[in-house]
């Protein structure tokens, strides 16, 4: 870099010496020598100027108005060297930090872009709904009001289903404790080991240590905080995606319309009919999914009912919650209410185990299709790595966001990169 910038240094110099080098061949266009020109040209140019400063005009390298009304700034000077080491590393440099920049800043947003991801995820499952209801003649306006509606009222359903049963049981739980307590220790298993290794009086030691340490009770009262504290921001950060969702839901079609008239003209017709086909496909495929996991619901609170296995309604909320994980969600429901089952009685957790066999087939050969068959069709392969890639990255948030992903890449894929390697 330093060689280029010594020989452009020296190319200047040289054009410079040219051009101010006296040359006798070489004339004005009236035949004249173009020494005896410029000596004539500079005498009518100080004359020309002295007239003016007597006339009253402004002085030399002053701002002078021309007759179109244009103000005349002077001549521009030359153009930095883009060559030059001292731009290039200055202009490196700053790149660096503004990345370094945003990446920061990027860093910090994570929440607030996590909430914007899910609110807007949220609108395109709720979009459909709210197209087919201004399909009917409704205003756009009064069918987000109505869609809205019913999702606070099955969120509202929901916590007056799963809250009262969850507070009840665990104030059964707490003054059944000491109860607990005391068949766990006169079982025989535990009597043996405590005549043996005096299991008992080392427990209560650590215990009592552990009270009269400060370290541990501020800890867990530290702990206490910590557990009300993420409890408010999780309703927090459910009213804000909320909020959001209304929001978005609101403006979508003018949302829509400002980015696609970022796209070019030539190019904004498919831009638009992609687009709208990805987002069909995601709201769709959320929709799909929300059907067959509040089937698997309800029939497993039928089957809880029926056997007369306790808690059934909160096991079902959470089977259809795991429900919307994408393949493993339906598995782990089924554990979780057998494993429950298994505790109340063993019989139970057979029939409860049968029974989610079956109807595990029934849903991925007759339910899932049946359901799925209009929404996105994405290779097995495909949807077992995007459902990885997208746990590791966002936990649970990431598989549900996986598959329409992959969809939505799919659909680019086979409508833009493969068209486009069939032309060249």
């Amino acid at each position: 870099m330093l060689r280029r910038w010594s020989d452009f240094r020296r190319q200047q110099r040289e054009t410079l010496r040219a051009s101010n080098a006296p040359n006798p061949n070489r004339h004005s266009p009236s035949g004249e020598p173009q020494e005896a020109t410029g000596q004539a040209t500079g005498q009518a140019t100080g004359q020309a100027t002295g007239a003016s400063l007597q006339a009253g005009a402004p002085p030399l390298g002053s701002v002078r108005s021309e007759p179109s009304g244009r103000r005349d700034y002077g001549t521009a000077g030359r153009p930095l060297n883009r060559q030059s080491p001292f731009l290039v590393g200055f202009v490196g440099a700053l790149g660096v930090f503004v990345a370094y920049g945003l990446y920061k800043m990027l860093g910090q947003l994570t929440p607030v872009i996590t909430l914007l991801v899910v609110a807007f995820f949220l609108t395109l499952t709720l979009n459909p709904l709210v197209e087919v209801l201004t399909a009917r003649g409704m205003r756009r306006s009064h069918s987000v009001a109505v869609v809205f509606a019913g999702v606070v009222a099955a969120f509202t359903a929901l916590g007056f289903l799963v809250i009262p049963p969850v507070a009840q049981q665990g104030g059964l739980l707490a003054d059944n404790a000491p109860q607990y307590l005391d068949k766990l220790l006169g079982q025989q298993i535990i009597q043996d080991l405590d005549s043996q290794y005096h299991v008992l009086d080392m427990i209560q030691v650590e215990f009592q240590k552990l009270i009269t340490d400060g370290n541990f009770m501020s800890g867990v009262f530290g702990g206490v905080l910590g557990a009300s504290k993420a409890l408010a921001s999780g309703f927090f950060a459910v009213f804000t995606v909320l909020v959001l969702t209304l929001y978005f839901l609101s403006t979508l079609p003018r949302v829509k319309s400002a980015a696609y008239s970022m796209v070019p003209s030539s190019r904004r017709a498919r831009f638009e009919s992609l687009s709208e086909e990805i987002m069909r496909r995601v709201g769709s495929y959320a929709i799909g999914q929300v059907a067959v996991a509040t089937i698997n619901a309800v029939c497993s609170w039928i089957m809880m009912s029926v056997i007369g296995l306790r808690y059934a309604a909160v096991l079902a909320v959470v089977v259809g919650v795991l429900g919307l994980i994408p393949m493993v969600g339906a598995s782990l429901g089924a554990a979780v209410v057998c494993l429950v089952a298994l505790f109340d009685d063993p019989q139970k957790a057979v029939i409860a185990l049968i029974y989610y066999v079956v109807y595990q087939q029934v849903e991925n050969y007759v339910v899932a299709p049946k359901i799925m068959q209009r929404t996105i069709s994405v290779p097995g392969a495909i949807t077992v790595v995007a459902a990885l890639i997208g746990a590791t990255l966002a936990g649970v948030l990431g598989a549900l966001l996986a598959i329409p992903v992959a969809a939505g890449l799919l659909l680019i894929y086979e409508e833009v990169v493969l068209p486009r390697q069939r032309q060249t």
